[in-house]
């Protein structure tokens, strides 16, 4: 009956995790290079032969990579998205990603009590545990900075209008991938960076491949701590959605003090016009009690912060913004 095969599709774990073994051993990269034998390929990625042919052929029936003779695979085009950068690094289970994966397994008890069950599967929460392992960290790092996501969009004000800004303060923005965009397209513009002191330290080189190194201060801290005041534009590129009410409501407020009088917060991701994203809601909920939220919702969190949503809709990239001022 189709619904219960349906059923048995939604399901299956097994697809999904063997995608991220595969991911992680690198199998695509080593195919790319020209390597199809699966002793070869077990050898070149360190794994079992047999073992690893099992798990390209169950793959290879749910349509990812051929098989053209008997242990030998390659490539197909549904394969060849594993050797795109962005998104897909988070399939790598020996870094951040791993940690997702099994993060998945609190989702009952999420669900029963309301809370945050990265802590009971890893023994510390979220961010703790970030800072309790560096290369745990340096993971997250590149999975949310400009490596895991490509090229990030330089146009986050929505009418495009940057003939009055003098100076982009990127609250949490990790590495700098964005900031670095955002001043290349825009060459009489000032940046500074907020991060954490193990985050902007990586930041110099993508400045410097960008050209915009002389344009920019970093300020390693807490985002929670008073912020660099004086800027145009505070930005806040997917960081409210990684925290609750209260923190999130606390971060706002620190952007609307050190932007007052005259600058303005410009939200990009995790607010949404409507209903909210229910996967990546879903997964907040589990790893660290962050929530995506709707534009009302938003709204009434920020003028609890002290600011007044002066703006909002989707940008060229049809990303959803919103723009607040200070509340005089």
């Amino acid at each position: 009956m189709p619904g219960k095969a349906n059923v048995a599709a939604l399901s299956d774990l097994a697809t999904p995790w063997s995608l991220r073994v595969v991911a992680t051993l690198g199998v695509a990269e080593q195919m790319a290079g020209g390597i199809e034998e699966v002793g070869e390929l077990a050898t070149k990625t360190g794994s079992d032969a047999e073992s690893l042919a099992r798990v390209l052929r169950h793959l290879v029936g749910q349509g990812v990579f051929e098989e053209p003779g008997e242990g030998r695979f390659r490539l197909n085009e549904a394969a060849r998205v594993l050797l795109e950068p962005g998104p897909l690094r988070g399939f790598d289970l020996d870094g951040h990603g791993g940690r997702i994966a099994g993060a998945w397994s609190g989702l009952l008890s999420a669900v029963r009590t309301g809370k945050p069950t990265y802590e009971t599967v890893y023994g510390r929460p979220f961010w703790e545990d970030l800072e309790a392992n560096p290369q745990l960290a340096a993971s997250y790092d590149s999975l949310m900075g400009y490596e895991g996501a490509g090229v990030p969009d330089p146009d986050v004000l929505l009418h495009d209008d940057w003939s009055s800004v003098r100076r982009v303060v990127d609250v949490g923005g990790g590495t700098g991938g964005m900031l670095a965009e955002i001043l290349k397209a825009h060459p009489h513009v000032q940046g500074t960076l907020v991060d954490l002191p193990r985050t902007v330290e990586r930041s110099g080189e993508i400045f410097e491949a960008a050209g915009v190194a002389d344009r920019v201060q970093v300020s390693g801290q807490s985002f929670f701590d008073p912020l660099p005041p004086g800027g145009d534009v505070y930005l806040l590129a997917r960081v409210l959605l990684d925290w609750s009410d209260e923190p999130a409501t606390q971060l706002l407020r620190g952007c609307a003090e050190a932007a007052a009088p005259n600058g303005r917060v410009v939200v990009v991701g995790g607010v949404s016009a409507g209903a909210a994203a229910s996967r990546a809601g879903l997964l907040l909920m589990v790893l660290n009690g962050g929530r995506t939220r709707n534009f009302t919702q938003f709204t009434a969190m920020a003028a609890a912060a002290g600011l007044k949503v002066t703006a909002s809709g989707e940008n060229a990239r049809g990303r959803f913004v919103v723009e607040a001022t200070p509340q005089s």
